[in-house]
């Protein structure tokens, strides 16, 4: 094997390099076609994402297909508003999914809080837990919003690096003082 410094100088490191774009975009193509979602359905947005499996607006011809465990996912949706009792299990189940992981945001409940943000018990967005890669705006969105999101989210994925994966986590918001237990 070559040492470290030869593959840093000169031309060893550009070919290593050129393997590496091409190893990456092999990978990207297997994992585009196979992306497996945890749903994390909470109100009128998870009832929205059940006319993604009929034969309108199918995730399914996209390679998208729903897994129960956060274990076999390799992206979650989260979808209506998010309190900040359920928070916890969000987090957890985000926590549970290997890396590369991705996280949609479906529908302004879980974008910002949407018509239930000056609750005491509604967190402002679920980006204030974990990390969102792609937002879906509406109220609640069509599925044809969700479908333009998983398509976007395919993009995300055709153009990561095996080499940059990881990403610094979000620490969760603290409850607001006025919150009663």
């Amino acid at each position: 094997m070559a040492s470290r410094d030869t593959m840093d100088a000169g031309i060893g490191g550009d070919i290593l390099m050129s393997h590496t774009s091409q190893l990456d975009s092999l990978i990207n193509l297997a994992r585009l076609n196979s992306l497996h979602y945890l749903l994390f359905g909470l109100a009128c947005c998870g009832i929205e994402l059940m006319q993604t499996g009929g034969p309108r607006a199918d995730l399914d011809r996209f390679g998208a297909v729903f897994r129960a465990s956060p274990r076999q996912s390799d992206f979650m949706i989260v979808a209506g508003t998010l309190t900040y009792k359920m928070a916890e299990r969000c987090k957890l189940l985000y926590d549970q999914m290997a890396e590369p992981k991705y996280v949609v945001s479906m529908g302004s409940c879980s974008n910002c809080g949407g018509l239930f943000q000056l609750a005491y018990s509604v967190c402002k967005g679920v980006d204030k837990i974990i990390p969102v890669d792609v937002y879906i705006p509406g109220c609640p969105p069509r599925p044809e919003a969700l479908t333009e999101g998983f398509l976007r989210l395919q993009e995300l994925v055709r153009r990561e690096r095996w080499k940059d994966k990881t990403r610094p986590r979000v620490q969760p918001a603290a409850a607001p003082a006025s919150r009663i237990a």
